[in-house]
């Protein structure tokens, strides 16, 4: 039985109960501790904190085996714990991939329906009527070619659970700045910023983003369906991620599900962030809203030019061959089994 870790109770007590029961083996798969998590609104004395840190390090000695997301965990789990794990770094799904151009254009006309920055306005096509621009992309009149449009804004994606873990008022923040040397004379692409996700402070920030009053840039907090988000994030210019981890010892599924797509991240720091983010390789690490605002108008001046950092962290995304999901288990799950 492999048990993933958090959610952890009561679900990894009931798991060595049900193993022990069936004379079965218990994998547990440490993606970070459940007891931080509960910290972020209890805090680290509360009895069910303890509790919760307790039960995990008990169940993760009774366990046969543990696996883990990075090496920080894996010496933490060893040093604080005495767990020994092995390693298993997350990978992304076989259908986060760049986008093609056509299924772009198709994306963004979609998403136009419901939200206003990716709209454009009609091409006049002779006596066949309209054709249907988005912010982003046009149709040759001639060849009916999907292309980028001429002017079009960069566009920025993110996406979160609306949690106390992820600070977006950082990203606001920034915004601001970016904005501020627009109005100053920079030659900076106008933005289209997306955050998608559900979550309990949702309505929080959408107030704060409410109350800015950009010119050159708009905000958008769309819930995709699954088949959607893929596909914008093989269709953005840039990532952002907020993630900070409880434990500061599990890294961002997002981030490994931008790579995928090769999008280009800036990303917050915590301390195994370098695990996944190489900065200036393929991406930019940020300690504050300052920074990332520098780092936006640095990797934007000049856009769409295919020069410049952007498009080189692209290229080295590209060009890294990273072992997919099944090679990585084989490599490293089965010689356990």
């Amino acid at each position: 039985l492999v048990k993933q870790n958090p959610p952890g109770l009561p679900g990894i007590a009931v798991a060595w109960a049900a193993c022990l029961f069936w004379r079965s083996k218990l994998i547990i798969d440490w993606h970070n501790y459940g007891f931080t998590l509960l910290s972020l609104t209890h805090g680290r004395n509360h009895p069910l904190v303890q509790a919760a840190k307790w039960c995990e390090r008990l169940c993760g000695r009774l366990s046969d085996h543990n696996l883990c997301v990075t090496q920080a965990m894996r010496e933490d789990l060893w040093l604080n714990c005495s767990i020994r794990a092995v390693t298993l770094y997350d990978k992304p799904a076989a259908h986060f991939k760049e986008t093609p151009l056509a299924l772009q254009h198709h994306l963004f006309l979609k998403l136009a329906k419901d939200h206003e920055p990716f709209r454009a306005g009609m091409c006049e096509q002779g006596t066949s009527g309209a054709c249907p621009h988005s912010a982003f992309t046009e149709v040759d009149e001639q060849s009916g070619e999907v292309r980028k449009a001429s002017g079009r804004p960069a566009l920025l994606v993110s996406s979160t659970s609306w949690t106390e873990d992820e600070d977006f008022s950082v990203l606001l923040e920034a915004l601001e700045g970016y904005e501020h040397s627009i109005r100053e004379g920079a030659k900076l692409p106008s933005l289209v910023c997306v955050i998608t996700g559900k979550g309990p402070l949702k309505d929080y920030y959408n107030g704060l983003i409410h109350q800015l009053h950009f010119k050159h840039i708009q905000i958008c907090t769309p819930w995709l369906e699954a088949e959607d988000y893929p596909l914008l994030l093989g269709s953005a210019d840039l990532g952002v991620c907020l993630h900070t981890s409880s434990s500061g010892l599990d890294l961002p599924m997002k981030v490994v599900d931008m790579f995928g797509c090769c999008l280009p991240v800036c990303a917050i720091h915590f301390a195994c962030l370098p695990e996944l983010v190489k900065h200036e390789e393929n991406g930019l690490v940020f300690k504050d809203s300052a920074e990332l605002a520098e780092q936006l108008k640095m990797l934007f001046f000049g856009f769409p030019s295919l020069e410049g950092k952007l498009h080189s962290f692209r290229e080295n995304l590209r060009a890294s061959k990273q072992p997919g999901w099944e090679e990585s288990w084989d490599q490293t799950v089965l010689p356990l089994l």
